[in-house]
């Protein structure tokens, strides 16, 4: 059987792919505002994410419908650990804290592996078609913004396995498009692409509070500076 998998995730997650991209954190990334701190904190989000879904994929890689799109070059975990090594030094792991929004991304990842492994296919789809998507565009902009002019730091955007991005998103589509799927259970992928893409969300805002009290703090930092007479007399 063979369905339209890869068409109905891309239609039916075009609202939330959306909602996600107006996040203000998101929006400032995009425009090449980038606060360091917030983005090592992003990136260490993004191991515990990735560390779930990888294991939980690998424990599933050989039921039915996950062994056609288990591709172990898409893995980011690797990646992701070089990038905190450079973020918080060799000792990282003692550093990195795994947010509430993050928290609450794995238990879900972990709660469908067991309970349904088949919606592991919406959060493989939409962090790493995303990934392949976007990132070297990502990684332009995060280059410039924390001026890592050595390339370091950025190894998450890097698919050395992956010889040609574009040819690789197609075989992985055409990989959707062979599972042996019946209606229902092709809604519920797209639906729990949707609650993938809603937790995504939820961890960006956590790092929007984070970069606002950034930029608060500069701007105070600033004013001080120039009107120290007023600071001290508030």
């Amino acid at each position: 059987m063979t369905n339209n998998l890869a068409t109905q995730l891309r239609e039916g997650t075009s609202k939330s792919h959306s909602m996600a991209e107006n996040v203000s954190f998101v929006k400032s990334f995009l425009g090449g505002v980038i606060d360091k701190d917030s983005y090592r904190k992003l990136v260490s989000n993004l191991y515990f994410v990735y560390s779930a879904m990888e294991e939980e994929m690998e424990k599933n890689k050989n039921h039915l419908l996950i062994k056609p799109i288990y591709f172990t070059e898409l893995n980011r975990r690797r990646s992701l650990e070089l990038d905190l090594e450079h973020y918080y030094g060799s000792n990282w792991k003692s550093l990195i804290r795994i947010s509430e929004a993050t928290k609450d991304y794995v238990e879900r990842i972990k709660f469908i592996s067991n309970e349904k492994p088949e919606l592991l296919i919406a959060h493989a789809y939409t962090r790493y078609l995303g990934d392949l998507s976007g990132g070297q565009i990502l990684k332009k902009i995060a280059q410039r913004a924390m001026n890592l002019s050595d390339g370091k730091g950025l190894a998450f955007y890097e698919f050395d396995q992956v010889q040609d991005e574009q040819e690789f998103k197609q075989n992985y589509k055409k990989a959707l498009d062979s599972l042996s799927l019946d209606a229902n259970l092709a809604d519920s992928i797209v639906a729990e692409a949707n609650v993938s893409f809603t937790m995504n969300m939820k961890m960006f805002q956590e790092l929007e509070t984070s970069f606002s009290r950034i930029i608060i703090k500069l701007i105070s930092n600033w004013f001080a500076s120039f009107f120290p007479s007023v600071v001290k007399n508030a």
